[in-house]
């Protein structure tokens, strides 16, 4: 028993669906493309699930946000795949892939034969068990990575009302779940290890400033020590957090986020991996020619940066899928994914927009006592990385496409000084056109070459500004989300 198709997407979540979008854009027949999902729903959107999904009024529920309406696209519903002739196998969950033989089987026995593997598997909440911790099991403990995970969590909220909750971990899902709990008038401490919040991307500067808004919220901070223990009581809920500084806190609920781990278990020893994911080249196409990687789980190379890595953020699951598609359905007119890092997050009123990497040194700028602020990372003389706090559209379009140019910085004082208007400024200045390389054929005849990656830079520079005006427009339309 089985089934065959051209095109065989292998996981659920954003990317997934920016894929079949993209699919569909550049003509795939009907029936030649399946979707593979553990979760039973059509995929959507995850970043709603730690924002809109947990607000008290008005809360988002599927199937508004459905992908693709988080790149203001379609909102593809189950009817659109039916539509369109694409098969959605949901809530079925893949045992194994033989990438030689180009076959899945599944959990039920069923086997799904392929040309071309599109892997979206993304990744998977870390648990404390995988830290030698117990708990996970408890009713109370919540974790936030698919819809069952935000439901129970829901669910947990609405049962501790004017209670309790301790927030294990202070990154990407442990700062914005502990706003959303604020705003659901929860009390909340914050636990981390760290010497202050979104550590690998913050510095302490920037930190300080979210770290006084959410006290002036009422969420409190532990930092600088780790989960020991819990208490439960005789119904196995927890009723009390021991941390390893000797603190206790009591507990009505606990929400645990300490990191995610790439979903690459089924390609161990059959794909190269790398960075912890699946490593690809610039075509997202993985060490098998028929096998691709897009989202959470690609290790890609960098160009702006000359080296591999894996992101972690919506922005990248939907870029790469795209890319990949079009690298799949049209290779010969498809150049190197040519990714600009962008992170984003909305909490309570604030919203920021980061671009490029944060090595090297950091520059502050703007009033850190009122609501725009930023900072630029320059290394070996040249910016690379750039942060703004309630910027414009304009502002953050020029923040991309200053951090795509790299320009050269001289002085790091004047750059403080110049702060935001040193973005603008880049972003508006004509960049000169690179030379004409010049060879001379067997005939004899001279030949004008066109420089290699001239257009790949305009467009990128282009692309960046598009990304960053989206981003600001469509969190302005849709603030929960």
């Amino acid at each position: 028993m089985g089934r065959a198709f051209v095109y065989v997407i292998l996981g659920g979540g954003v990317a997934a669906g920016y894929a079949a979008l993209e699919f569909t854009k550049r003509g795939v027949p009907p029936g030649e493309l399946c979707i593979i999902s553990e979760e039973p729903v059509a995929p959507y959107e995850r970043p709603a699930l730690s924002k809109g999904f947990l607000l008290p009024e008005s809360p988002a529920r599927l199937p508004s946000f459905h992908t693709c309406v988080g790149a203001n696209e379609e909102r593809l519903t189950p009817k659109w795949y039916k539509e369109h002739g694409i098969e959605l196998v949901l809530g079925t969950r893949v045992k194994s892939v033989d990438v030689r033989r180009k076959k899945l089987l599944t959990a039920t026995g069923e086997t799904i034969s392929y040309k071309i593997l599109l892997i979206a598997t993304g990744a998977r909440a870390l648990k404390l068990e995988e830290f030698g911790l117990n708990g996970s099991e408890a009713e109370n403990v919540c974790y936030l990575r698919d819809l069952a995970d935000a439901n129970g969590l829901v669910n947990a909220m609405q049962s501790c009302a004017g209670g309790n909750a301790v927030v294990i971990g202070g990154g990407y899902i442990g700062m914005e779940c502990a706003a959303s709990l604020a705003i659901n008038k929860i009390n909340v401490t914050m636990v981390f290890p760290e010497v202050h919040c979104m550590a690998r991307l913050f510095t302490p500067k920037i930190a300080s400033y979210y770290e006084e808004y959410y006290q002036s919220k009422g969420v409190k901070f532990i930092k600088g020590t780790v989960l020991s223990s819990f208490e439960f009581d005789s119904n196995g809920k927890v009723t009390a957090v021991n941390l390893r500084d000797g603190s206790r806190l009591p507990a009505d609920l606990v929400v645990v986020g300490i990191g995610i781990r790439p979903n690459t278990s089924l390609f161990e020893g059959q794909l190269t991996l790398d960075k912890g994911g699946i490593k690809v080249n610039g075509k997202l196409q993985t060490s098998i020619d028929s096998v691709y990687a897009i989202g959470d789980v690609a290790a890609f190379p960098v160009k702006l940066f000359g080296e591999t890595r894996r992101l972690e953020h919506v922005d990248s699951a939907r870029k790469s899928a795209k890319h990949a598609v079009a690298a799949i359905m049209e290779p010969e007119k498809s150049g190197e994914f040519d990714y600009l890092p962008f992170f984003y997050s909305r909490v309570f009123g604030l919203s920021w927009q980061f671009y490029g990497d944060n090595v090297g040194e950091a520059v502050h700028f703007g009033d850190f006592s009122g609501t725009t602020f930023g900072a630029y990372w320059i290394s070996k003389g040249h910016l690379i990385g750039s942060f703004l706090e309630g910027g414009t559209k304009e502002e953050y379009e020029a923040l991309a496409t200053a951090t795509r140019l790299k320009p050269l910085v001289e002085d790091l004082v004047e750059l403080e000084q110049q702060g935001l208007n040193f973005a603008l400024t880049v972003s508006k200045k004509p960049q000169p056109a690179p030379p004409i390389e010049v060879s001379r054929s067997t005939s004899g005849l001279v030949i004008l070459e066109k420089p290699a990656y001239a257009w790949h830079a305009t467009v990128g520079v282009v692309l960046a500004a598009s990304i960053a005006g989206l981003a600001y427009w469509y969190g302005r339309r849709r603030r929960r989300w």
